[in-house]
């Protein structure tokens, strides 16, 4: 499923317009980089948790050359599916 079938989703489900639909569809995606942008943790019950993870740096090798390179540390998105979610898939 993309956007666009989300949107289309979530239209259908809850009798709103498409654009009404993609506004909400973009609102929830915006506050959760948001929030993750400012470090916090966003927990959906029943669905999941999006949170903030922190990646050490490390080396690594250039697949082209071989050469060993340092990667830099980051911050990267993480999700831990709540216990709903995976009986759903299940």
């Amino acid at each position: 499923m993309n956007k666009a079938e989300l949107i289309d989703a979530v239209a259908s489900a809850t009798n709103f317009s498409k654009a009404d639909a993609s506004r909400a569809v973009d609102a929830v995606v915006d506050s959760i980089s948001s929030a993750l942008g400012d470090g916090q943790q966003v927990s959906v019950v029943g669905f999941g948790t999006f949170s903030v993870k922190h990646r050490a740096a490390r080396s690594g090798r250039n697949p082209r050359t071989g050469e060993a390179i340092q990667i830099a540390a980051s911050n990267v998105p993480g999700f831990k599916a709540g216990k709903a979610l995976r009986n759903a898939v299940n």
